[in-house]
């Protein structure tokens, strides 16, 4: 099938079109796109077929970010050119952050030391970038201060590095198909991004926002919003799915670094050795948009860098037990809901079997209870484990959580006990194995088996972030080589400051796949990498301006 690809030289490379509504939007936008931000006069964006090589004139596109959740959206915000500054009338409450903050003033914090900044800074947050950042945009909060943040915000356009985000959904990612029922665990203030607090944007919408806790859908929303009001659209791309990013060559400063996908061909090393003096093309991004009719429109760009931020709710953490596919065993709080509302589990006299001890098998607790579903809650750990989520949680602020913890020290079952009409939990069991007829095979602590008979199983035991299109889907840059990528036993490793994988130049990784699973977090990634791509253009600009390099990439 033939794909179509973005060129600098377009003479002599055009082909036949397989009808005329394979173009699409997707051709249209990116013609703007490229034509508005970069400065050529595109007039039709041709096709190329797969065997392409890349020694062709084929225009390189900086930074491709693939994810448009907040971790895309603020990456694409400081990439559009906006710069934080120290508040002139601020003073930060860590007054040895606040000595260094005041030593540059005048520059931006993309353009400081950020290991300088951030050392000595503690927060929840292994990366200190993260821990920066937050502690400028919400000073002491772990503290219960609300603080107002020490910066502001200045629109600089000649700081703006032409990109592109890439994401399924509307701007927001995941925050678009999360149960709307619920509310997030974080307070409102801490889910925004820079330049626009959720309290305007509730205010400008008119939104009744009766506590500090909102509901996902606010969020989704206040996100899709962000990118408009901020003038980021023209940097995303909607209903596009990544099927391949893949290294097409290397310098000999990559030579031994390990490989995410490499299918290097002679003619590709004969083009390396003539366009020696040129800006590499470090990745082939390849893909489709979807369509309003359904039909796909495949694509492919060549990129820099590549900034991932898919963030960790790709694939749902599975039991890997016997029966686990079984129609009747889901792993989605929105199947569960689905069932709910079509009336499925409705006068059901068996009960709903619930894995998992973390908020969103607490979410599936309270769902089920207040639709009088009764529960059997099966977990591993005890249930005074210091580590168990609501442990960390305020009483007063999850009321709704702590009522599921309370039912889970109290309605446990023991040796002796039937279940409890409402709700019995098992501590320190696991699942063994689901049956045809709807059972469902337990084991204890101390080996003691136990079969239960059940309406519904909903295994939720977490997500894990799906990098198929990267080789070996990416089990060569976590922190254990050959292992999947999960968002705490073993993610992406990077340098801690720049964000860059440690195992792969140009490729990039922030928010959950970093370990940064909350949003507030998230930010300091896009802090990082920004900072490092700006320093990298700007000795860009300076070899070129010095004649001594060029190519056929973005200056």
């Amino acid at each position: 099938m033939p794909v179509w690809c973005c060129r600098c030289s377009l003479a002599g490379h055009f082909r036949s079109y397989s009808g005329p509504e394979t173009e699409g939007q997707l051709l249209n936008s990116f013609v703007q796109y490229f034509g508005d931000s970069l400065g050529r006069k595109i007039k039709r964006m041709p096709l190329i077929e797969e065997t392409v090589l890349p020694g062709d004139s084929l225009l390189t596109l900086p930074v491709v970010i693939i994810g448009n959740g907040p971790s895309g959206i603020c990456l694409s915000y400081l990439l559009s050119g906006y710069r934080p500054y120290l508040s002139p009338e601020a003073i930060h409450p860590n007054p040895i952050l606040h000595t260094k903050l005041e030593e540059a003033r005048h520059l931006s914090i993309v353009d400081q030391d950020l290991e300088y900044l951030s050392e000595g800074l503690e927060g929840r947050s292994s990366n200190p970038v993260a821990v920066l950042f937050d502690t400028l945009l919400h000073p002491d909060a772990d503290f219960g201060y609300d603080y107002p943040p020490v910066l502001h915000w200045k629109l600089e356009q000649h700081h703006y590095i032409p990109h592109i985000v890439l994401g399924k959904g509307p701007p927001g990612g995941a925050w678009h198909s999360m149960e709307g029922s619920m509310l997030t665990i974080s307070f409102g203030d801490w889910m925004e991004l820079p330049g626009l607090t959720f309290k305007e944007w509730a205010a400008s919408k008119r939104r009744n926002i009766k506590s500090d806790r909102v509901m996902p859908e606010e969020i989704a929303r206040y996100y899709k919003h962000y990118v408009k009001v901020m003038g980021l659209q023209k940097n995303f791309r909607d209903n596009v799915y990544i099927t391949s990013v893949s290294r097409l060559y290397r310098g000999k400063d990559d030579e031994d670094r390990s490989q995410i996908n490499e299918n290097i061909s002679t003619q590709h090393l004969e083009v390396e050795d003539e366009q020696k003096s040129l800006i590499k093309r470090n990745w082939e991004v390849r893909g489709y948009q979807r369509a309003t009719d359904g039909s796909h429109v495949p694509f492919c760009l060549f990129a820099e860098n590549v900034a991932l931020a898919t963030g960790s709710f790709d694939s749902p953490g599975r039991l890997q037990v016997e029966g686990e596919d079984f129609p009747f065993v889901l792993h989605s709080m929105s199947d569960f809901g689905a069932a709910i509302s079509k009336g499925k589990l409705r006068g059901k006299a068996d009960p709903v079997l619930i894995v998992g001890a973390g908020l969103t098998a607490a979410d599936a607790v309270l769902c089920a209870y207040n639709n009088n579903i009764p529960v059997i809650h099966v977990f591993r750990r005890r249930v005074t484990d210091t580590s168990l989520i609501f442990k960390q949680l305020p009483k007063k602020l999850y009321p709704e959580y702590h009522k599921v913890y309370h039912m889970m020290c109290t309605q446990s079952h023991t040796v002796d006990s039937n279940l409890h009409p409402a709700y019995t939990s098992f501590p320190e069991h696991n699942v063994l194995s689901f049956k045809p007829e709807m059972k469902c095979v337990l084991q204890s602590a101390s080996g003691l088996k136990k079969i239960l008979k059940f309406s519904v199983a909903l295994v939720l035991i977490g997500s894990h972030p799906n990098l198929f299109f990267l080789k070996d889907q990416g089990h060569s840059i976590g922190h254990h080589s050959n292992q999947p990528i999960t968002c705490k036993g073993n993610p992406i490793e990077i340098d801690p400051y720049t964000y860059e994988c440690t195992k792969e130049a140009n490729l990039f990784a922030l928010g959950p796949l970093v370990g940064d699973n909350f949003v507030r977090f998230l930010k300091g990634g896009a802090l990082g990498i920004a900072r490092c791509l700006s320093i990298r253009q700007k000795k860009k600009h300076e070899l070129i301006e010095g004649g001594d390099g060029g190519g056929d990439g973005v200056p």
